[in-house]
């Protein structure tokens, strides 16, 4: 398959889970269940942001394979603008993946709001223009 085409599929799985996550992020007041899929959002939309960073880099001709070495590859091409926060978003997807609790759940929804979505949108906004360029 044409590498550009792959990472342009990729980003349109992305596109979904940014919309999806954004969507539930909209909504003031979360209870228990509506906090879960904020969280599984989250876990979605990082998984595909760094699996479409993985392929454009490697339309770029710049072969990373693990998440850590796609997100610094990204930052030093200046594709991402905070490579520390999204270190900080790999580590939070790890142990989101492991652990569950009602304090830790509240925790996360209010860092995914604050932190984490302006991360995934300055990368979603610099994809668009990217595929659409």
């Amino acid at each position: 398959m044409n590498k550009e085409i792959r990472w342009k599929q990729r980003f349109q799985n992305l596109e979904k889970a940014y919309v999806f996550l954004k969507d539930g992020l909209k909504r003031p007041e979360l209870d228990i269940l509506q906090q879960a899929g904020i969280i599984q959002g989250f876990e979605f939309t990082f998984e595909l942001s760094w699996k479409t960073l993985k392929d454009l880099l490697e339309h770029l001709g710049t072969i990373a394979v693990a998440p850590r070495d796609v997100i610094k590859e990204a930052f030093a091409m200046q594709i991402l603008k905070e490579g520390h926060l999204w270190l900080e978003m790999l580590e939070k997807r790890n142990i989101l993946s492991h652990t569950y609790s009602e304090e830790q759940a509240a925790h996360s929804v209010f860092q995914i709001r604050t932190r984490y979505f302006p991360a995934f949108e300055q990368l979603y906004l610099e994809l668009k223009k990217r595929c659409l360029g």
